[in-house]
């Protein structure tokens, strides 16, 4: 009776402060575990966007796997973990992260409720973004095991941004052949 009760009070509390729209799609059947697993998941994800927002370094790389990948909106920034929390650091320290705000979500998870993907559209910084990743259940904890972050560019200026960004692509382009 505690957990039911517990459970409906951590439901109402995410219900009264994330005013997003959040979609749960399931892969698997229906079930009470499932709908637990995906509040944790969404718990995971909307703690790990505050540890950022409030530039709680450790809060925010513990909600990682420790294997961890952050893929960011610039095409370098193909962080593996250690290399991320490196690159972070001086951002947490500085006491000025990231604010990204959720404004919508989509869960999916296996059929043995130990994988979860996700995508996301996020307020940001630098407008609407979308986040995509992985979650790995690890115990009875859900890891963030791979995200990726893009600038949502509606399709009406590509061309501009493209025009925008053909040197600097140009250049990289070149680079990333040279190693392959």
């Amino acid at each position: 009776m505690k957990k039911i009760t517990l459970l409906l009070l951590l439901a109402s509390l995410t219900a009264c402060t994330f005013p997003s729209k959040i979609t749960t799609v399931n892969t698997s059947a229906e079930n009470e575990s499932e709908e637990i697993s995906e509040e944790k998941i969404n718990s995971t994800l909307e703690n790990w966007h505050a540890a950022a927002a409030n530039a709680n370094f450790e809060d925010y790389f513990a909600l990682m796997a420790n294997d961890g990948v952050f893929i960011g909106t610039d095409a370098t920034e193909n962080w593996q973990n250690t290399a991320f929390r490196e690159f972070s650091k001086p951002y947490f320290d500085k006491g000025k992260a990231w604010s990204f705000t959720t404004l919508e979500r989509n869960i999916y998870t296996s059929e043995n409720g130990q994988t979860a993907w996700f995508d996301e559209l996020l307020d940001t910084q630098m407008g609407i973004c979308r986040g995509s990743g992985v979650l790995e259940k690890v115990n009875k904890d859900w890891k963030i095991k791979h995200y990726v972050l893009s600038i949502a560019i509606p399709n009406e200026i590509v061309s501009e941004i493209t025009a925008t960004k053909k040197q600097t692509d140009s250049i990289l382009i070149l680079q990333l052949q040279k190693q392959y």
